[in-house]
């Protein structure tokens, strides 16, 4: 098996790590590449997996620059939490060897794609050629798309619908639309449903809306979500996955939809869904009391 090693050696742990795991990996598999500083071409290099060291941030990161390419991902956990990233550096060995063999499980995650049309070119119902030749910017997300009210951080006005139905308008601190996978990142500090990974879905979520009744709203990944920038700040931004971002204009429209691949992901047989969520969420954790 040829695969590809990224790094995050901005994590105190990794580095180490890596000069450890290294010897004992090229004698299992093919190395063709360790990526430490984001420059390798995921794009086009020839692998048949990618091992991620670092944490979910990381993950994020490979899956957005893989373009869509079919290559799974094992992702180990040398951050906080580790939803994506979900197994440990002392799993590693065992469930590499496990991986080269075949029997881990192999998850496809649905990645969302968010464009940024200019407000006079703006429209709802574009096909994807359209939609290509139009928008002023496009990327892709695993766990989210946010709209982001920014500095001087008043509230902006958004218009936010989805597929062919009339927006609704509403003050507030911006949007969040999110996957499933995503539905525990940012999507459930705002107060957002968690969606298992297997619900085919989206979830819209306010973010601080000056409305006691604007709730979340759990969508079929099918639908094409669209929000206007009816009023913005100087520094309200569109961000895919926190990282790669826009500043939004008046007037200008975002579409959000499935991408048309989803990423392949490599899930750790000794995860479970309901007790990751209690161990690294405190899920349905009773209060703690001091004697």
């Amino acid at each position: 098996m040829r695969i590809v090693i990224v790094v995050n050696i901005r994590k105190q742990r990794v580095k180490p790590a890596v000069q450890e795991l290294l010897p004992w990996l090229e004698q299992r598999a093919t190395v063709v590449g360790v990526d430490n500083h984001a420059q390798l071409d995921l794009e086009q290099i020839d692998a048949d997996g990618v091992l991620v060291l670092g944490g979910d941030g990381t993950l994020l990161s490979t899956a957005r620059r893989l373009k869509g390419r079919q290559i799974p991902l094992m992702g180990v956990n040398f951050g906080r939490l580790g939803f994506l990233a979900s197994f440990t550096p002392q799993q590693l060995r065992e469930q590499f060897e496990r991986f080269l063999r075949n029997e881990l499980p192999i998850s496809h995650r649905h990645m969302i794609e968010a464009s940024v049309l200019p407000a006079k070119s703006a429209s709802a119902n574009l096909s994807p050629d359209e939609l290509a030749s139009r928008r002023r910017f496009v990327s892709t997300a695993l766990n989210d798309a946010v709209v982001t009210a920014g500095p001087p951080f008043r509230m902006i006005e958004l218009e936010v619908g989805a597929d062919a139905e009339t927006g609704v308008r509403y003050f507030g601190d911006g949007v969040i639309v999110s996957t499933a996978s995503g539905s525990t990142a940012y999507n459930v500090s705002a107060g957002g449903p968690i969606i298992s990974p297997n619900v085919d879905a989206m979830c819209i979520t306010p973010i601080c809306p000056h409305s006691l009744s604007f709730r979340p709203v759990v969508i079929a990944s099918t639908s094409t979500v669209h929000i206007v920038a009816t009023r913005v700040n100087e520094g309200t931004t569109l961000f895919c996955d926190g990282q790669d971002s826009t500043k939004l204009s008046a007037g200008e429209r975002i579409i959000v939809r499935r991408s048309a691949r989803d990423v392949l992901l490599v899930e750790n047989p000794d995860a479970r869904e309901w007790r990751t969520l209690a161990e690294k969420l405190h899920w349905a954790s009773s209060p703690q009391y001091q004697k």
